[in-house]
């Protein structure tokens, strides 16, 4: 799940970057960009996988 909002956070900090779209110091396509590599980590470090597989119980 985070792997998806990773690359829509990428996708909206392109668009912002490529239309030069003059935005606050918060959302600057740097920082936007940061967050997105940020959950992108957070995925594959395992992070928001959802359900773990567990062995069976006997």
């Amino acid at each position: 799940m985070l792997g998806i909002v990773a690359a829509i956070v990428l996708f909206i900090a392109f668009l912002i970057n490529a239309a030069d779209l003059s935005t606050n110091d918060v959302f600057t396509s740097t920082n936007v960009m940061l967050i997105g590599l940020t959950l992108l980590a957070l995925h594959v470090s395992g992070v928001g996988g959802g359900w773990a597989t567990r062995g069976r119980r006997r």
